[in-house]
């Protein structure tokens, strides 16, 4: 618990922790822990993972001279003590807010966050430019990466640390193993062990050594390398990484102060080669309904300190997630070729569902969106029916794979792509923006996105029965509509979209999720005698061309409404409209989508709003599109 007078009110920037003695510094850890906890418990978000390593942040901040020293965290969902030691204290409290800080690293926000992160294991790459450029310029600063044991199983922290010792010779991986997946929880003696290993009397009796070795005839010598790699290998495990190039310091506990403060010293020290220092933690560590939670309390809505009971919404309709898992259920429970996978998302996606219900048909390959991809090409080329469970924006990271390994084979593997549109709190790396135009894009794909829950379980069952090409469906955050399910659902038909109103004067067409506000646009746009038809296009590829050649023919104006990028379902439209002549009739038409803009994180109701895809915002369009631009939708709504 912290002191009665916390020390971490003394505390303005990283520069305040230097002075600081190794008692001092763990009432410091104790003090940012408790604040960090009190400041989530205000905001919700990701905890367990910030818990974790309040120890290593203040002492990385302790020993490396920041913001100097470059220090990347890697996903930065557990960055919340370092803003707290950042100067960012005042407004860790408007964590994930609109207008407030962001749940992740961002470099407009701090010079203290070099770096942006908010998917997993970019941070090893990054810190190598660093590295480049600091080593080009001549400078001395150090760079450290700290990298989770998650992330580290991605392709791309491999590949960055396979290229580390050719790029330069000081480097400084923090390996945060939170999983225990690489050695058990260790205490003294491996700090001891690993902190000897490090010090400078060892490297100097190892370099002594290596001299008098070089001396020996070669059989002799190559004996003698290989039996100290080996020794090395089973006192530290680090064996694998000191193949790579990196000297291997570890296993030390990390919420030892002394031990962390001493290692990172003699880290700070290697001139000659790249370091991987590996820490042990424990996620959610210090406070207790965190260290007994399933998930160590990863993500939290609001929620009492005392208790950790967390402010759940009143009961309402079932997510989008939950429904596509209970239809996937159910389409799995006719055909035992279905199969799913997950990239490390498995309650995120609703596949933990799926799971429990078939055990032997789910696969969860980690942090490897491009392994995932690829695998279920692999499964879908010898007759399986694959579902590809990916949020959208993790979905971006094997956009080669689906293109090379998917949609060129024309395989049948089906991408199930949650988080479609703006996702709130998790702001702009996590929004779902662009997989309409590059999902779209890609010959022989169906492409559909999904109106309301019902929409979302017959689209489940439309993928389900596709054989004959890839095939995706995305559906947004939350919870549906509050409709009723059918028992089964019933296969849509191939590229074709339905009416939902009809109207004369103008046609909004919607693409997905924003069919509700459609409506409530086009009972505004009644108000002021204007008719409007509302359709759901269900699919942007292949297009239901009749039916917007139809559209064309019988209204003044069509709008496109799609909670996506410029370029998608609205370009797709226009094209369409304009190889079949229907623009030089002189059809009027406005394309809304999302702004050409990262937009920072709010509430989603508030997002929409910002980006004109609410229903004034539609009814805005649908006034341009009409030649009405001086009558605004808030008089509009007034008078509706």
């Amino acid at each position: 618990m912290p002191s009665k007078t916390p020390l971490l009110d003394t505390i303005a920037s990283p520069a305040d922790t230097r002075g600081l003695s190794i008692a001092e510094l763990k009432q410091l850890a104790a003090d940012v822990r408790a604040e960090t906890i009190d400041a989530v418990s205000v905001t919700g978000g990701h905890l367990g993972a910030g818990l974790g390593v309040v120890e290593l942040t203040v002492a990385l901040h302790h020993v490396f001279d920041t913001p100097k020293d470059i220090l990347i965290w890697d996903v930065g969902h557990q960055a919340y003590p370092h803003k707290i030691l950042t100067g960012r204290r005042d407004r860790i409290r408007t964590l994930r807010q609109g207008g407030g800080l962001s749940g992740f690293t961002k470099r407009a926000e701090s010079e203290y966050d070099p770096f942006g992160a908010a998917h997993a294991a970019t941070s090893i790459s990054a810190a190598l430019g660093f590295c480049a450029a600091r080593d080009a310029k001549g400078e001395d600063n150090s760079v450290i990466a700290v990298i989770g044991d998650g992330s580290l199983g991605a392709g791309m922290a491999y590949e960055a640390m396979n290229a580390a010792t050719d790029a330069t010779k000081r480097l400084i991986v923090i390996l945060n193993d939170n999983d225990m997946s690489i050695a058990p929880p260790v205490g003294g003696m491996s700090a001891y062990l690993a902190n000897l290993v490090s010090g400078g009397a060892y490297r100097s009796v190892r370099k002594l050594g290596k001299t008098v070795v070089e001396k020996l005839p070669t059989p002799m010598r190559e004996a003698a390398r290989k039996a100290e790699e080996y020794a090395r290998g089973m006192v530290t495990g680090g064996t694998f990484f000191e193949e790579l190039g990196f000297y291997y310091i570890g296993p030390i506990d990390g919420h030892d102060m002394d031990a962390l403060v001493s290692v990172l010293k003699n880290a700070k020290a290697f001139q000659d080669k790249p370091v991987l220092v590996h820490c042990v933690t424990q996620k959610g560590k210090g406070y207790a309904p965190a260290e007994g939670a399933a998930d160590k309390l990863h993500a939290v809505a609001k929620f009492d300190v005392v208790t950790g009971q967390q402010q759940k919404a009143a009961g309402g309709p079932p997510s989008y997630t939950k429904v596509f898992a209970q239809e996937l259920i159910k389409q799995a429970a006719k055909d035992d070729k279905i199969v799913a996978i997950t990239a490390a998302m498995p309650s995120g996606t609703g596949l933990d569902l799926f799971q429990k219900a078939y055990p032997e048909r789910t696969f969860d390959v980690g942090i490897a969106e491009q392994h995932a991809v690829t695998f279920a090409a692999g499964l879908a080329a010898d007759g399986m029916k694959p579902f590809a469970a990916i949020y959208s924006t993790f979905l971006q990271r094997g956009y080669d794979q689906v293109v090379h390994d998917v949609a060129i084979q024309r395989l049948p593997v089906r991408f199930a792509m949650d988080r479609a549109g703006l996702v709130g709190a998790d702001g702009p790396t996590h929004a779902g923006s662009f997989d309409i135009g590059f999902m779209g894009a890609l010959p022989g794909m169906v492409l559909m996105a999904a109106a309301d829950e019902v929409e979302l379980a017959r689209m489940v069952a439309t993928a389900a029965a596709i054989d004959d090409r890839p095939s995706a469906f995305r559906y947004p955050r939350g919870e549906g509509l509050g409709l009723d399910l059918p028992e089964i659902a019933e296969p849509l038909e191939i590229g074709k979209g339905r009416i939902v109103r009809e109207g004369t004067s103008v046609a909004i067409v919607s693409f997905g999720a924003r069919l509700s506000e459609s409506l409530k646009a086009a009972d505004l746009l009644a108000a002021r005698g204007l008719s409007a038809t509302v359709c759901d296009a269900r699919f942007a590829k292949p297009l239901d061309l009749d039916l917007l050649l139809r559209l064309a023919r019988e209204h003044e104006a069509i709008v496109t409404v799609e909670e996506g990028a410029m370029g998608g379902f609205g370009g797709f439209v226009l094209q369409a409209l304009a190889q079949h002549g229907a623009l030089d009739r002189g059809l009027k038409i406005r394309t809304l989508c999302l702004p050409d803009v990262f937009q920072d994180q709010d509430k989603p109701d508030a997002m929409y709003a910002e980006a004109g895809l609410d229903a004034d915002g539609i009814l805005r369009g649908a006034l341009s599109a009409l030649g009405m631009d001086n009558v605004s939708a808030a008089g509009a709504g007034r008078r509706a």
